[in-house]
C-alpha cells in the first residue's frame, strides 16, 4: 500500500490566543503558522507526492497550498470534507481556557470515546470518518500509482491523533497521550495486515522518505511484518 504523510496546518490565530476555532469561519494562519507551513513545504518538496489531500477549512487549505507552491512540479489540491475539523458544536469559539471548566472537559480528557460536543460532533464519529478518509485515499492512491507512492494528508490536531490511534492499535481513550505540533508531519505506511507509524510529529528531515529506485528484477510485494529486532531503518 502507499504511504500517507499527515500534516497537521500551521498556528492560527485561534491556536495563538487560545480559542478553539473548530469549523467557525475566518480563522487562518497567523504570521508563525505561515512560516511554519512554508518550512513544511519546503521540507517534503523533494519528496515524489503524487496527491495532496485537504480539509476545506481555510487554514489547511493555506497549509496544502505552502505544500504545492514548495514544489517543481505542480499537485493539484484535492479537498474532503471527512478531513475537516471535529464538531465542537457550542464549544466552536470559546476559550479553552473557560472550557476547562466544563464537566464535558473532563470526558474529553479521560475518556474521550463517551464524548459528544453539545450541538456539534461525537470524537468516535470523528475518528470514524477521518480513517475511513484516509484508508480510501490510501486505495485509491495505490491502484493508480503503485505501492510505493507517497501522498499528503492537511488535517487538524486531534483528527490527526485520531488517525495515529488506530493506525497504533489503541483505544481513542488514549488518544489524548499523542501529541500533533503544528505543520507537523506523522507518516503512516498501511500494508494488507496492519499499518506501519513511519514517522510521528516529525519536524527534522524527511528525505529518507522518498522510495528506493526501481530495481529491474521483479518488485517484491509489500511486507506486513514486522522486522523482528527492529531491522536496520530506512
Amino acid at each position: 500500500m502507499a504511504t500517507v504523510l499527515l500534516v497537521r496546518h500551521g498556528r492560527s490565530s485561534a491556536n495563538n490566543s487560545g480559542v478553539l476555532a473548530g469549523r467557525g469561519e475566518g480563522v487562518l494562519l497567523d504570521e508563525a503558522g505561515q512560516e511554519q507551513a512554508s518550512q513544511t513545504g519546503i521540507r517534503i518538496a523533494a519528496l515524489p507526492l503524487v496527491e495532496l489531500v485537504s480539509s476545506p477549512l481555510e487554514r489547511c487549505r493555506q497549509t496544502a497550498e505552502s505544500v504545492a507552491a514548495a514544489r517543481t512540479k505542480p499537485l493539484d489540491i484535492q479537498t474532503d470534507e471527512r478531513l475537516t475539523e471535529c464538531g465542537y458544536g457550542d464549544w466552536t469559539g470559546r476559550q479553552l481556557k473557560l472550557l476547562a471548566k466544563e464537566p464535558l472537559w473532563k470526558v474529553v480528557q479521560g475518556h474521550p470515546s463517551a464524548a459528544t460536543f453539545p450541538g456539534g460532533e461525537s470524537l468516535r464519529n470523528m475518528q470514524s470518518r477521518a480513517v475511513s478518509a484516509v484508508r480510501d485515499w490510501d486505495e485509491r492512491v495505490t491502484a493508480e500509482h503503485g505501492p510505493n507512492s507517497l501522498w499528503v494528508a492537511v488535517s487538524h490536531g486531534d483528527v490527526i491523533k485520531a488517525i495515529l490511534a488506530d493506525a497504533l492499535g489503541t483505544h481513542l481513550d488514549n488518544f489524548q497521550r499523542i501529541v500533533v505540533d503544528p505543520a507537523s508531519v506523522s507518516v503512516i505506511t498501511y500494508t494488507p495486515l496492519r499499518p506501519f507509524v513511519v514517522r510521528y510529529n516529525e519536524h527534522g528531515d524527511l528525505s529518507g522518505l522518498a522510495p528506493k529506485r526501481k530495481s529491474r528484477t521483479r518488485r517484491r510485494a509489500a511486507s506486513s511484518d514486522a522486522a523482528v529486532g527492529g531491522g536496520a531503518g530506512a
